[in-house]
């Protein structure tokens, strides 16, 4: 199942709980994820567009980015009335190191009386580089594709583009309104976040690094359409679609 997750708040124990990112994650059917973290203030994710800050940021501005696949439990009973599930989450490409093979995250989920996510688990602080207890709040939104085009024809929900021929990888995905990408070649990287907004359409709210990142390819007039196995075309060589829906 897919999901749009944007987090409300962590919380480093036995630190206080708060936000200084904007923070979202996009997850594809297949469970193909980019979740990128990117130091406030920043446009989209509910803070106005145009707040005196240009969507080219300098890495300075990341907290973290990754890419990879994450994988879900069957619920089970909490012991108060509620379920959890146990979640993992496979590092792919991980901004923090160029050998992310074996990195996995792994966390317990619960749903909260306010419909939100409550996270639990131990990982990386990257703010210390050490493991550490950590509970994240999260909010969900259902992924929902922007209006049809003029022609009629409706929007798709989800595109996803991978990177990967041994010295790059890097991956796109477009979910319901939102989009982004994430690349990696060796210590270089790059990402974008695209958000719908009304008014102006798809409206790019964050841009770092030099590498190319094809959002904007998938993004274009879905009259085009997408097929598993298209290649992005110019300028983005080695990209390929590897999930529609």
């Amino acid at each position: 199942m897919s999901s749009v997750s944007i987090r409300r708040s962590i919380r480093w124990l036995p630190d206080e709980a708060g936000e200084t990112t904007a923070t979202l994650v996009l997850t594809s059917p297949q469970r193909r994820f980019v979740d990128l973290r990117i130091v406030k203030p920043v446009a989209g994710l509910g803070s106005p567009v145009g707040d005196g800050h240009a969507d080219v940021l300098p890495l300075s501005r990341l907290d973290w980015a990754i890419a990879g696949a994450s994988s879900s439990s069957p619920p089970r009973p909490d012991g108060h009335g509620g379920h959890v599930t146990h979640s993992q989450w496979r590092h792919w490409i991980d901004s923090t190191t160029d050998d992310a093979d074996g990195i996995v995250d792994e966390g317990d989920m619960s749903t909260q009386a306010d419909g939100s996510t409550l996270e639990t688990g131990s990982m990386m602080n990257p703010a210390t580089g050490r493991v550490a207890p950590y509970e994240e709040v999260w909010d969900d939104e259902v992924p929902t594709p922007p209006p049809p085009s003029p022609t009629g024809r409706g929007a798709v929900n989800c595109v996803v583009l991978e990177l990967d021929d041994g010295e790059r990888r890097g991956r796109v995905v477009r979910l319901g309104r939102h989009c982004q990408g994430f690349v990696r070649v060796g210590e270089g990287i790059a990402l974008e976040r695209w958000e719908w907004l009304h008014g102006p359409g798809w409206t790019r709210t964050v841009r770092m690094g030099d590498l190319a990142v094809p959002c904007r390819h998938v993004l274009q007039d879905d009259d085009r359409g997408f097929e598993v196995g298209d290649a992005a075309g110019t300028g983005h060589d080695g990209w390929k679609v590897v999930e529609v829906s």
